[in-house]
């Protein structure tokens, strides 16, 4: 075995749980140890332009790990797609979002949840929809949003917004939505969330952070990434 490496993890938000499961995976058997970063992808790349010394990134875009690779803060030919993100509208409420989203047109609630549009591609992803369902005018002024999904999904949890846009990764274990109401958006309403990791600069030569990559190809790593709600 190589001699056993520490890699620093940049990994957004969205991708927390089955990126903590996968590295446990990873480092038992690897013997590589890996530190974990959560955040919004626009925040990563501020501080990796910034000279923040990560190793690789686990984006929660494809365009975010390209612009690094163009400016030469990853490196060419290192960048791949580790899953495809699905969005979903959902409530804390166990009877608040219905099969079709007609809540949506209803507008009973006060407080729709998203993430920021700027830094974080589910936020994108949600006013996109919003705009194909033809709903962003009249729902603006309902809109909050979080720095992160991570952070909107803690404002629909604690119910201090009733619903809103998150990834299904963060409602969704072994395959079943675990609690509340949600409605999977048809893909037709918004961009591929492809979401794409690189070998940043401050990894090159660093054999682990090969391996993380060549691990999350893995039929192992592939079997968690789904069961956490992700496409491949």
């Amino acid at each position: 075995m190589a001699q056993a490496e520490e890699l620093q993890v940049a990994v957004a938000s969205n991708f927390t749980e089955p990126m903590k499961v996968i590295a446990a995976e990873f480092e038992n058997d690897t013997g590589h140890k890996v530190q974990l970063s959560f955040g919004a992808t626009g925040k990563f790349y501020a501080q990796i332009k910034n000279g923040a010394p990560y190793h690789v990134l686990l984006s929660a875009d494809d365009t975010t790990p390209e612009k690094l690779e163009i400016e030469g803060l990853a490196l060419a030919g290192t960048r791949t797609t580790y899953a495809i993100g699905i969005l979903v509208l959902w409530s804390a409420k166990p009877d608040l979002v219905d099969p079709k989203a007609d809540v949506l047109a209803k507008g009973k609630f006060t407080h729709l949840a998203i993430a920021s549009p700027k830094l974080a591609p589910y936020g994108a992803a949600a006013l996109e929809t919003l705009d194909k369902m033809g709903r962003t005018a009249e729902l603006r002024p309902k809109l909050v949003y979080g720095e992160n999904i991570a952070q909107t999904y803690q404002f629909v949890s604690s119910g201090n917004a009733e619903l809103g846009f998150v990834a299904l990764s963060q409602i969704m274990k072994q395959g079943r939505i675990e609690k509340g109401s949600a409605w999977i958006v048809p893909d037709h309403l918004y961009s591929p969330i492809k979401q794409d990791t690189v070998i940043l600069a401050s990894g090159r030569g660093k054999p682990a952070a090969e391996a993380l990559l060549r691990y999350l190809k893995t039929p192992k790593a592939a079997a968690i990434i789904r069961s956490f709600g992700y496409k491949l």
